[in-house]
């Protein structure tokens, strides 16, 4: 966007304000606004970008404002809103930094660990599960030695490393694959990237004897977890987690690569096709006075490609009505209670809830 005139107050920043929030609406989500063309800003301009800039973060996007003028920063500052917005000195600097950096560093991180753990699993497959070479000797002879068998002179650093490449594996799931319960994200997602490392090391522990197996089975039927976990497949996923930590603490580190990285494509394939999926909601809106804005609502669902459907009305002082939607996975239910409790349209209340399963 390149304004070319004052955002000020009396027609042109309330004129930007709705055309950034229409552009939002219409499905960007990262917008660059080149600020060269503007000479000066009052408070309905900032007014303009700050309601851009919590929109952007409301739909999961971004406002950067790019070659600002000296007035412009001095309004923006004076402010105190200078470290609120992400500035940047043209308008090419900002679009590099609206690059998914984020996702190109996960991919380049987990394509380069991948590899990595595939080519130590092929080129050194018995070192890495600290066995000596007299060790190997004797496995791949079929000989029964006497004593037991002996293991490498650095074991201690192998199963230290077993560790690591088990976080590792945690950390790059858990970065592809976010928890849907979001108020307790923070802590799920330290519970997958240990609970990867809990694997290996129980493997470690393990080792060959069956009298460990046991005892590490008994021990963990003590531990009661109560925290409920909301998505099937937050659970299936600590699931695949242990058992990638479980193959890091056998050393058989070209099957955790293969096993992390089948199981990072196919998470990213399946956000992408439950994204494509219409969302099935219920709203409830309540209106004051006896006259229903069907008109406004009905304009709002139209905007954001909203299917709608009318299914129960009730009318005492004030009258609500009930509709069952059909909308895209993506879309923000509190941006579209904004839009439809906008001054004019009488809207008091906005209630957004799954619809209910009818028993057959």
């Amino acid at each position: 966007m390149s304004p070319m005139e004052r955002l000020v107050a009396g027609g042109a920043a309330e004129a930007f304000e709705r055309q950034v929030q229409q552009l939002f609406r219409s499905g960007y989500r990262h917008l660059v606004v080149d600020l060269s063309g503007v000479p000066a800003l009052d408070s309905a301009g900032i007014r303009a970008l700050v309601r851009g800039h919590t929109t952007a973060q409301r739909v999961g996007g971004t406002l950067r404002l790019a070659a600002a003028r000296p007035d412009v920063r001095r309004v923006l500052e004076l402010a105190h809103l200078a470290s609120v917005f992400d500035t940047y000195d043209t308008v090419d600097a900002a679009r590099i930094a609206a690059w998914p950096w984020r996702i190109i560093g996960i991919a380049a991180a987990g394509a380069a660990l991948c590899t990595a753990l595939v080519v130590a699993g092929l080129k050194w497959p018995v070192e890495l599960t600290g066995l000596s070479t007299e060790a190997e000797e004797l496995l791949t002879s079929g000989k029964k030695g006497s004593a037991a068998i002996p293991l490498h002179p650095f074991q201690p650093f192998l199963e230290l490393l077993k560790l690591v490449v088990a976080a590792l594996i945690g950390l790059l799931v858990t970065a592809v694959h976010q928890p849907a319960a979001r108020d307790r994200s923070r802590s799920m997602e330290q519970a997958q990237t240990l609970l990867c490392v809990s694997g290996a090391m129980m493997m470690i522990i393990i080792g060959n004897s069956l009298a460990r197996a046991f005892g590490i089975a008994g021990a963990a039927s003590i531990i009661r977890f109560r925290t409920p976990v909301d998505d099937p497949k937050d659970v299936t996923i600590l699931f695949l987690l242990m058992g990638l930590g479980m193959s890091c603490g056998l050393g058989a580190f070209a099957v955790a690569g293969l096993g992390t990285a089948f199981l990072c494509v196919a998470l990213v394939a399946l956000d992408r096709v439950s994204a494509q999926r219409a969302r099935v909601m219920s709203v409830e809106i309540l209106a004051a006075g006896r006259q229903f804005p069907t008109t406004h609502v009905e304009n709002v669902f139209a905007r954001n490609q909203i299917v709608f459907e009318p299914r129960e009305i009730s009318q005492a002082d004030d009258v609500t009505v009930k509709y069952h939607t059909w909308l895209d996975a993506r879309t923000s239910l509190e941006e579209l209670s904004v839009q439809l409790m906008a001054d004019s349209a009488g809207v008091k209340s906005v209630a957004w809830e799954h619809p209910k399963r009818e028993r057959v």
